[in-house]
């Protein structure tokens, strides 16, 4: 990130644009929301019709990861930026009634609306939490799996979210995720555009480096899996096309002591 990076003026868009993604998914974004984006990622229809249809609406992942994670029942999971919740719901699904699923959060109105589908659902293993993925308020070596879809490119200190993650996970966790990288470094006027890094291309690194920041947490990549995921409007796919913009899906362990 460059130091001209208003960081205060992107966290704001980032919360305008992911409140109105938890309240007006039928909107207009730089990105495709719901169902059909998720299948076409890799989740499994008939998972996604035992989700509450209102945080699928929801969904702005960008890649399909869970066949990575390989969660298994009885897991503990966190959700880095869980949004509405869909992977934090289907997530629950995999880990079943032994397990337990955290979300974190920052958005208000995603916040509550994962929270309200939640309740409604009456699931006991499933809780979201408000905090900032750089700092999560959960202990070390709590979590079997960390999780994030889409969200670690929206964060300008990525050594500090993927330090935190290795932090919370247990020896032999797993982090699986799916997030928007570039093949070569983004100029100023993207970088420090927030509209753009709100639509996950101004906060993408090059794939290289976004490897690097988590090899540099302590953990060991094991895979990095191109996803067939494009954006929808012309000013996104424009800067994608010019600087490689796209996305991937990772895992990565924790060693074992």
């Amino acid at each position: 990130m460059t130091a001209s990076v208003d960081t205060q003026a992107l966290e704001t868009q980032v919360k305008r644009m992911y409140e109105q993604v938890a309240t007006e998914p039928g909107a207009g974004f730089h990105f495709e929301l719901g169902r059909g984006v998720a299948i076409r990622a890799g989740y499994d229809p008939a998972m996604l019709d035992a989700i509450p249809a209102p945080a699928v609406e929801s969904f702005a992942g960008v890649g399909f990861f869970f066949d990575l994670a390989a969660l298994a029942p009885g897991e503990t999971v966190v959700d880095l930026g869980s949004g509405s919740g869909m992977d934090a719901f289907y997530a629950a699904a995999l880990t079943g009634p032994a397990g337990h699923v955290t979300g974190v959060d920052f958005t208000p109105a995603q916040l509550a609306k994962a929270r309200r589908l939640a309740a409604g659902t009456g699931a006991p293993t499933l809780e979201f939490v408000d905090a900032r993925i750089e700092h999560l308020p959960l202990a070390d070596g709590s979590a079997d799996c960390v999780i994030s879809n889409g969200v670690i490119n929206l964060c300008p200190d990525k050594a500090a979210v993927f330090a935190e993650a290795a932090r919370v996970l247990r020896p032999g966790g797993r982090l699986a995720v799916a997030d928007i990288v570039s093949e070569q470094p983004l100029p100023e006027s993207v970088v420090c555009n927030a509209d753009l890094w709100a639509s996950c291309i101004g906060g993408a690194a090059p794939q290289d480096h976004y490897r690097a920041a988590i090899t540099a947490a302590g953990l060991i990549v094991h895979c990095v899996r191109d996803n067939d995921y494009a954006f929808i409007s012309d000013r996104a796919r424009t800067a994608s096309a010019s600087y490689g913009v796209h996305s991937v899906s990772v895992l990565a362990t924790k060693p074992r002591r």
